[in-house]
């Protein structure tokens, strides 16, 4: 899965999946522009990995649901390398975890608007450099609660089940310029974001998955690599678990 010269864009890149997806993309030959919100030094300390292990990045702040800084992103990016081949959509977006019944219409609806305004400022604003150059691979990174409902995950699961959806309508549209978009789902991932569950939770998990644990941020990393990479060139319109094998398709 040779990246050698890709020039890839990886919003919230500096944390569990992103980081992950931003080394080994690294690795693999892509200059990576690792996007971030809040952390400046967690994202230098990425950059700074991949450039002591021989590999090319820049870091650069913008907030992916605003339409002026995501513009200003893209410009930079195209001003630095001339264009965008991949992106990867994975930027967190905050939500309550609390039963509908105590849920207000704002929780529901700021989880839904921040989820795919993100999405779709990110889309339009590489699509035009993208058929340009008549190539472009986006990922886009949902989750099995699109899929598979659990208690409290109303707003999460309903807006990753919309950008599923948008994904498969930028999939066919985009398709004839030689642009792919697919999805990537995991499930639970042992990382900082899942410490709020104990040990023995997350081991019940594991006992539930086929594969026999939970998941961590490379596993899914391998699997955007592989959809960025020409080896994928005929797969677009994809969902894919990555949850060993407790979602299957």
């Amino acid at each position: 899965m040779d990246l050698t010269g890709k020039i890839a864009i990886i919003t919230g890149g500096c944390d569990g999946i992103g980081r992950a997806s931003s080394l080994l993309l690294a690795k693999r030959g892509a200059k990576v522009v690792l996007n971030y919100l809040c952390n400046a030094d967690r994202a230098e300390e990425v950059v700074s990995e991949i450039r002591a292990n021989g590999g090319e990045a820049i870091a650069i702040q913008a907030d992916v649901r605003d339409e002026t800084q995501v513009s200003k992103l893209v410009s930079t990016v195209i001003a630095s390398y001339g264009r965008v081949d991949i992106l990867v959509c994975n930027a967190k977006i905050g939500f309550k975890a609390i039963p509908f019944a105590d849920m207000a219409w704002d929780d529901f609806s700021q989880k839904l608007n921040d989820e795919l305004k993100a999405a779709f400022v990110t889309t339009k604003a590489v699509i035009p450099v993208m058929i340009e150059n008549q190539f472009g691979r986006i990922i886009y990174i949902s989750d099995s609660l699109g899929k598979d409902p659990s208690p409290y995950m109303i707003a999460q699961g309903t807006a990753k089940g919309g950008l599923d959806t948008f994904s498969v309508y930028i999939a066919q549209e985009y398709g004839p310029h030689g642009i792919s978009a697919n999805v990537v789902a995991p499930g639970l991932l042992d990382t900082e974001a899942s410490d709020f569950l104990s040990k023995e939770e997350k081991q019940i998990v594991s006992n539930f998955t086929p594969l026999g644990r939970v998941a961590i941020p490379d596993d899914v990393a391998g699997v955007i690599s592989f959809l960025a990479s020409d080896d994928a060139r005929f797969v677009t319109g994809s969902y894919t678990p990555v949850t060993g094998g407790l979602t299957m398709e």
